[in-house]
């Protein structure tokens, strides 16, 4: 069995076993090993939760955030359910890059669109082309008609007055 040096996490120092503190620094020392199971990196761990039924296909919009949060946040939604995503700032909003602000699109492969719309509750483009427009609410019609009565009675008595 061999034995792993140990490093310093500060300083990356490597040091024999006997060593229990780093001698430029004094930090403690930690073994130099990597653990297979752990992931590397970030970008690793997050691979790994990405199912591959829903990685196919070009990308489509399957959502929209109003910042930057948001769409970091619909795309760790998406994550968790093993969908991958990506954010793009929608098209005609003209801020620089490096600002958080403004609207973003969530982009997905096209075999997860239906599994991510569901999960974010977004209404299918198919569906609202079919469904019949919403008739104005009568209270709105009713509320314009007793204004416009007012202002005419109002104009009435101040014309009739003078």
């Amino acid at each position: 069995m061999t034995e792993l040096p140990l490093l310093c996490p500060g300083c990356a120092t490597a040091h024999p076993l006997s060593e229990r503190f780093c001698r430029r620094c004094g930090m403690p020392l930690v073994f130099a090993g990597v653990d297979s199971e752990s992931p590397v990196t970030e970008r690793h761990a997050r691979a790994r939760k990405i199912r591959p039924e829903y990685a196919r296909g070009p990308l489509v919009r399957a959502g929209a955030a109003r910042n930057q949060a948001e769409a970091e946040l619909i795309q760790g939604m998406l994550l968790e359910e093993g969908i991958p995503s990506l954010l793009k700032r929608t098209r005609g909003f003209d801020v620089p890059d490096f600002l958080a602000a403004g609207p973003r699109d969530v982009l997905v492969p096209q075999s997860g669109v239906a599994t991510a719309r569901e999960l974010l509750a977004v209404p299918d483009a198919a569906a609202e082309a079919e469904a019949p427009p919403r008739p104005a609410p009568l209270r709105l019609i009713a509320a314009l008609l007793a204004g416009v009565a007012l202002a005419g009675a109002l104009a009435w008595v101040v014309t009739n007055v003078t």
